[in-house]
């Protein structure tokens, strides 16, 4: 329908643009082509675009898509695979070794049943650190998604590249394949400062910054990471990304959960965006980010999922409950961190995050990237604020449908782009024989 910029009306109960205004009741939205044209008044709104298709959610609240901000999105195949460890034990006994055995066909297999899960709660764009991600962004162009996809960088030898140049000429290739793709987008991702050297640190922030792109990494997620880097380098890892010249506007700093103050202060005057993971954080045992330091000091704080490997899902929503109710009980404080606050975290911080200046909000000009959260259910009624019942009430399975670039890829619970029945029979498929298992295992 879109692709001839025929106008689509959205219309709902109650309609959110961005924390910045209130919720409009009887609100709709306006849509042509891939963005809003306009938002406001159902009944204004009709008389003025009266040849406009109309699409009516009578119990619908409509609000910006979500943008999960830091996932590891095949990782869905290693759900449940090794849990209750610490980190540093879980990665290098489990994960590490499983993810060994992973082929480009279980990538995609494994990115399909992510963007099913992501669809289902709401999430338009989703920024993924892994392998394979040539195979992801085909699996992304082909669900409809947004996505900002980097490619692991370590020391050592990933399961798809052998050393820092392949990654990064990969990186230059698929820039260009996706050049006239608004949807798809490439990041630069050394994993850690302690699984990266600082050469190959320096070579991925020089080259993030020529090509204009997100330099992501794993920064501050344990204390066992921050005793590690003091004891090898006399700082901790956010000083030490500093004195390498990698704090800057475009870094996107995932978990930060053993700051000091000093640490938190470069990072809000570099212009550096922190991801917060408050489900893996808590699951890991790392502990819980000063979230509301961080927000304190004016830092760009955006919100992720982290892998299903150890959360156990990609549910934002979720995600958005435990973000907005962890600073309350570390502070003893229950005004600290509000659900519009939150609810920014979870669309326009994450926007900001990696530099995309249309999505994170309905507004003209915007890509119509937006969910529809169905109101008539037992626990999401009545709704008296639709920020706090979005926050602290919604869950998975309440999103009815989900819009990307003015494309339906859900509706009415049933997803559009690709057969979601085929591909969790192929996944039950898997998991009778876990592929990480050799010949002649149990």
């Amino acid at each position: 329908m879109n692709d001839k910029k025929e106008k689509t009306i959205l219309t709902g109960e109650v309609l959110i643009t961005s924390c910045h205004h209130g919720p409009i009741e009887q609100g709709a939205v306006v849509i042509e082509g891939e963005r809003v044209l306009e938002c406001g008044k159902e009944d204004e709104l009709l008389r003025k675009y009266p040849d406009a298709l109309v699409e009516k959610r009578s119990g619908g609240l409509i609000a910006p898509g979500l943008v999960n901000c830091h996932t590891h999105a095949p990782m869905v195949l290693l759900r449940g695979m090794a849990d209750d460890l610490p980190l540093k034990e879980w990665l290098e006994k489990y994960i590490f070794p499983a993810e060994a055995k992973l082929d480009r066909e279980l990538i995609k297999t494994a990115t399909f049943l992510a963007c099913a899960e992501m669809i289902r709660c709401g999430i338009t764009t989703f920024v993924d650190m892994y392998f394979f991600e040539r195979q992801m962004a085909e699996v992304v162009d082909e669900t409809g998604m947004r996505a900002y996809l980097g490619e692991g960088i370590f020391d050592f030898p990933s399961p798809a590249f052998d050393n820092i140049d392949a990654v990064l000429e990969e990186t230059t290739h698929l820039i260009d394949l996706y050049k006239e793709n608004c949807r798809i987008h490439f990041t630069v991702d050394p994993h850690t400062p302690y699984t990266c050297s600082s050469n190959i640190l320096e070579k991925a922030g020089q080259f993030a910054k020529k090509h204009h792109l997100p330099l992501v990494i794993h920064l501050s997620e344990t204390k066992w990471e921050v005793d590690e880097t003091k004891s090898s380098y006399g700082k901790t890892p956010v000083r030490y990304l500093h004195e390498l010249g990698l704090l800057g506007p475009n870094l996107v700093a995932i978990h930060c959960v053993w700051l000091e103050d000093e640490d938190i202060e470069l990072l809000a005057k570099s212009g550096a965006s922190v991801v917060h993971c408050p489900e893996s954080n808590l699951k890991l045992g790392s502990g819980i980010s000063p979230l509301a330091k961080l927000l304190d000091a004016g830092i760009n704080v955006a919100l992720g999922t982290d892998g299903a490997a150890s959360n156990n899902n990609l549910d934002m929503l979720e995600e958005m409950d435990f973000a907005a109710k962890l600073p309350k009980g570390v502070g003893l404080d229950p005004s600290l961190v509000r659900a519009e606050e939150v609810f920014k975290m979870a669309t326009e911080n994450g926007a900001v995050a990696v530099g995309a200046k249309d999505i994170g909000r309905l507004e003209p000009g915007y890509q119509a990237d937006i969910m529809v959260v169905d109101l008539d259910r037992p626990h999401l009624r009545p709704c008296y604020h639709p920020f706090s019942q979005l926050v602290y009430s919604a869950s998975m399975g309440d999103v009815s449908d989900l819009m990307v670039a003015g494309r339906f890829v859900m509706k009415d619970y049933e997803i559009l782009t690709f057969d979601e029945r085929a591909l969790l029979s192929k996944i039950k498929s898997l998991q009778n024989r876990p592929f990480w298992l050799k010949d002649g295992d149990n």
